[in-house]
């Protein structure tokens, strides 16, 4: 079959960067896939070129046997060994280190020495008497099979709703999609959803379904991971005295006991009454509430007559 440049496939040069190399397959892949080719076999064909040419240049060693060998860059190994023998026997020809290989053919009525300078048409007769003809079949020639496109989604939730797990239900392309949330997504967080995205091409597997959560906090919890943190009002004899308040959680209000003398600024941790930790059943982090304390305002005359007594004792 006729040799496929990579390159001119991909619409590229040979000085092309990989995130060049990565831009035009993504932009080509989407051009020519078969779901938005239907019954376009000449689309799919490119489809199949386009990944196989990805395939080869955006790994850096495979690149480099390309580039150096061309269509039979699957054969570079081979082809150095072959080399590194030659070289060993005294570099005089295929005839000194390879019994198979005397009366070498074309390339040998040619006057070829087989030192290592190739052309096109010696170095594709080499591999052919070396490996067989089908070697010629292999590799870029060969039918492969090549996964389906992953698909990406984003799904918007309130925070109240990810402290349970959840069942929700998408649809993709047409089709609905049952899935489980865990309790404890994030912000930005992506999952996978196996098997889930385009049809495969020549019988390759599905792509994959990506889904990233956009977690809106509908509540006055501050989150970090599995803790959160909170900022309770308490009036400033509560401060002085010590007391019971009622506080706000996640799951509920709770009873929570102030110490004498606290100052504004305390910090105080509820063991467990934080967020459920991602996959982790029954594990939550904690809760960190921060007491602010209110000064009276609008003192009467008789408050004010107090306060003074108090600051002459203190004074």
């Amino acid at each position: 079959m006729e040799f496929i440049d990579y390159y001119k496939l991909l619409e590229l040069d040979k000085s092309a960067s990989q995130a060049d190399i990565k831009k035009a397959y993504r932009k080509l892949a989407r051009k020519y896939h078969p779901d938005l080719n239907p019954n376009n076999k000449e689309a799919q064909a490119r489809f199949q070129q386009i990944n196989e040419a990805h395939e080869v240049l955006s790994d850096p060693e495979k690149r480099k046997k390309y580039d150096q060998y061309g269509k039979d860059w699957e054969h570079a190994d081979q082809y150095e060994e072959a080399r590194r023998q030659q070289q060993t026997a005294g570099g005089a020809g295929y005839g000194g280190g390879f019994g198979g290989f005397e009366g070498y053919g074309d390339a040998r009525q040619r006057g070829q020495s087989y030192s290592g300078n190739f052309d096109e048409d010696t170095f594709s007769d080499f591999f052919e008497q070396m490996f067989g003809s089908s070697a010629r079949a292999h590799g870029s020639r060969r039918e492969r099979h090549f996964k389906g496109q992953d698909y990406n989604a984003e799904l918007e939730l309130n925070l109240s709703d990810v402290y349970t797990s959840q069942k929700q239900t998408l649809t993709i392309n047409g089709k609905n999609i049952r899935l489980t949330i865990p309790a404890g997504v994030e912000n930005g967080q992506t999952i996978k959803i196996k098997g889930h995205g385009g049809p495969g091409v020549q019988g390759g597997p599905r792509g994959d379904l990506y889904i990233t959560f956009k977690i809106i906090n509908n509540t006055t919890f501050k989150r970090e991971k599995e803790n959160l943190y909170s900022t309770v009002n308490i009036s400033l004899y509560t401060a002085m005295l010590g007391g019971e308040i009622t506080v706000d959680t996640f799951s509920g209000k709770v009873k929570l006991k102030v110490k004498p003398e606290t100052q504004s600024g305390t910090r105080v941790k509820l063991k467990g009454k934080g967020f459920p930790k991602y996959k982790k059943e029954n594990q939550y982090g904690d809760l960190y509430i921060t007491y602010n304390v209110e000064m009276p305002t609008n003192l009467s005359a008789k408050e004010k007559e107090l306060f003074r007594e108090l600051q002459k004792l203190r004074s």
